[in-house]
């Protein structure tokens, strides 16, 4: 069966790349890559030439998604699966391609008008491998199971578990959250690949085309020195160290310099057999700063 394999990379538009260059390096550990522009920040986790692409812009929130497949025959087939399911898309341009770092790409929209990209090949550096700019312990997770994970705007839950259904992903409802106002939220998770997710949709009230984006250390130093690094930058932490109930994972939720949240994790170490759901999270994750989004009594 054709199917995405892992969210490759992001974009995001941002209003101050200074910040972001500042944030970026400093509190999260992330390369800059060495043909960075005024324009674009490329930003390093591995070997890959970038997973996030930062642009100049007015706004502040996420620009795209790009989704690999294995080869470009799988490419091929996903563009005729689209066409066969009604989804208009087109093929990218020859500069479009090269500015993406990749052999072969389409572009269109999800549901919600999410621009969403399908790319086979990325420009893999073997010849540089990841520095990052600080001391770190460990490094990135990406590998197989991708960047990490997003949780993006669905202003039609089942139209978009249809679609990412549709792209090669599955999922369902893990947690039935309980809100002070008697409203039930049922955010859901989807995933292609050993990562227990690698996209949730279904919170209701969202903005921007981003609630937040997850990075993952693969070690617990790491994590903490970022933690560390926010607190005495006077960055909001909107939830405050805790551990997920469906992947296991600790993490804190910060605002970027765009105002939408990075977590920050360790230790996903958890992807049942079946689907389950949860009610609330191992421990922690209080609620710090109200605002953005994540006002769930987990």
């Amino acid at each position: 069966m054709t199917k995405v394999i892992e969210l490759g990379y992001l974009g995001f538009n941002a209003s101050n790349l200074e910040q972001w260059h500042d944030f970026a390096t400093r509190c999260v550990g992330l390369e800059v890559a060495s043909d960075t522009t005024e324009d674009c920040l490329f930003l390093r986790m591995d070997n890959h030439h970038h997973r996030i692409a930062i642009h100049q812009s007015d706004e502040d929130d996420m620009s795209y998604m790009g989704w690999r497949v294995a080869t470009e025959q799988d490419l091929h087939a996903m563009a005729k699966k689209l066409a066969d399911a009604g989804i208009k898309y087109r093929i990218a341009s020859v500069e479009e391609i090269r500015e993406r770092r990749v052999l072969g790409l389409i572009k269109l929209n999800d549901p919600s008008g999410i621009p969403t990209e399908i790319f086979w090949s990325p420009q893999v550096d073997v010849m540089k491998p990841f520095h990052p700019p600080r001391p770190m312990y460990g490094k990135f997770v990406t590998g197989s199971q991708g960047i990490g994970h997003v949780l993006i705007r669905a202003d039609d839950n089942e139209a978009t578990y249809k679609f990412y259904e549709l792209l090669g992903l599955s999922g369902s409802v893990e947690y039935r959250i309980a809100m002070p106002n008697g409203a039930v939220a049922q955010p859901i998770f989807m995933t292609c690949n050993d990562r227990q997710h690698n996209i949730a949709f279904g919170l209701p009230g969202m903005e921007k085309n981003i609630n937040h984006l997850m990075l993952e250390y693969d070690h617990l130093n790491d994590l903490g020195i970022s933690h560390d690094k926010v607190r005495s930058s006077d960055i909001d932490v909107a939830l405050q160290l805790g551990m997920h109930a469906n992947d296991k994972l600790y993490t804190f939720y910060c605002a970027s310099p765009s105002k939408w949240l990075l977590e920050l994790g360790f230790g996903e170490n958890y992807k049942p057999l079946a689907q389950e759901h949860y009610i609330g999270d191992i421990f922690g994750h209080h609620i710090e700063k109200s605002g953005y989004g994540m006002d769930l009594p987990l």
